[in-house]
């Protein structure tokens, strides 16, 4: 669980900084992988 927050984290500053410099595709990427951890993070805490 701690891993996968702090994995969510470092997803998080790189889609701000992605989004700061213009880079839609990696920002789009950044959000997805965000998105993956966050799920794998509600399914620990459920089961």
């Amino acid at each position: 669980m701690n891993t996968f927050s702090k994995k969510y984290e470092t997803a998080k500053n790189n889609s701000i900084e992605f989004m700061k410099n213009g880079q839609i595709s990696a920002y789009f990427n950044a959000l997805l992988e965000m998105n993956k951890y966050k799920r794998l993070m509600v399914a620990v805490v459920a089961n």
